[in-house]
């Protein structure tokens, strides 16, 4: 007898333990004719497990996905990112990377990007924060916009109809 077939768990010895324990059940109603059936079952489901070769190590491996560009070439110009996964420009990745059910977490995740690695083109993000603040987000309520000169606000005077007129 080898150690290996010492130390492997014998089929019908935890095909029998797992009859005991399913009949000691106090929930479990099984008749005599029923148990023989259960135990060759048990038996064969055990033994199929044995069999089987260690699914859960090959399972465990990350699958490793190639980019399409090298990360330096995808930050290469301020007005769009290089998606990793086609090696096509975009200037935001959030809907680009939702059509391949990721998130920008997961993105990072799978080509080993840096947690501070942008989803939005630099030119991009430039111009969407200077429209915010010229429309006055971010801003505190009652505090005016940079831009404007301080006091009152213009107002156009509307010239109302007369009745004589």
């Amino acid at each position: 007898m080898t150690t290996e077939t010492a130390t492997s768990p014998n089929a019908i010895e935890l095909a029998a333990e797992l009859t005991i324990a399913w009949l000691s059940n106090p929930n479990t109603r099984a008749a005599a004719e029923d148990v023989p059936v259960f135990l060759s079952r048990m038996h064969d489901s055990v033994a199929g497990l044995i069999d089987q070769p260690n699914m859960s190590a090959v399972e465990a491996a990350p699958e490793q996905f190639t980019p399409a560009v090298t990360v330096r070439k995808s930050l290469a110009s301020k007005d769009h990112i290089i998606s990793l996964i086609d090696g096509k420009p975009y200037k935001m990745l959030r809907r680009h990377l939702s059509t391949h059910g990721l998130t920008p977490e997961q993105y990072r995740d799978r080509y080993n990007l840096r947690a501070d690695y942008p989803i939005v083109a630099e030119s991009y993000s430039e111009t969407r924060r200077a429209l915010a603040k010229k429309i006055g987000l971010g801003r505190k309520p009652g505090q005016q916009a940079t831009a404007q000169e301080p006091g009152p606000p213009h107002q156009r005077k509307l010239k109302l109809p007369s009745i004589t007129e």
